[in-house]
């Protein structure tokens, strides 16, 4: 039996095959070091006062799936984003939702005080924003020779 040429869907054949190749390879090649169990999330990070504000957007979550903490100047948010049970009577024609870890570490510009930090998560962007700690100014040190004899 011959198949009938259909122009149209030989053009979505096509176009399926290069949005594979987008999300195979060149997201891999521009995030080398993830592998396909953990999920990268964009972020923005910038001083507005005496704060440092970081927003990363991770959709699809509840605040109770995410983890943040910060230790000295190193931030990091990780968790893991739940599975929902399959079901049987369900015929998926596309499924492209990823239920997996994620996770992203950053050194921050500076220490922040973790005890006065706020955590806002809505329309799927979590809003960190981490007051700087008090900075001691820079202070020279002398340098002295040693006294001849």
């Amino acid at each position: 039996m011959l198949a009938r040429f259909d122009p149209w869907r030989e053009m979505d054949n096509m176009r399926r095959e290069i949005e594979r190749l987008f999300d195979e390879s060149l997201f891999r090649r521009e995030f080398p070091f993830l592998d396909k169990e953990v999920a990268a999330m964009p972020l923005d990070i910038y001083e507005e006062g005496n704060n440092i504000v970081v927003k990363a957007s991770i959709p699809g979550l509840k605040p109770e799936d995410i983890k943040v903490e910060v230790r000295g100047d190193m931030l990091r948010i990780y968790g893991e984003a739940k599975k929902e049970e399959e079901k049987k009577e369900r015929n998926y024609h596309l499924r492209e939702h990823r239920y997996t870890r994620f996770e992203r570490s950053v050194t921050l510009p500076s220490e922040v005080l973790t005890d006065k930090a706020e955590a806002v998560f809505e329309n799927g962007v979590l809003t960190l924003t981490l007051p700087k700690s008090e900075t001691i100014p820079t202070k020279a040190i002398p340098i002295k020779t040693p006294a001849k004899v």
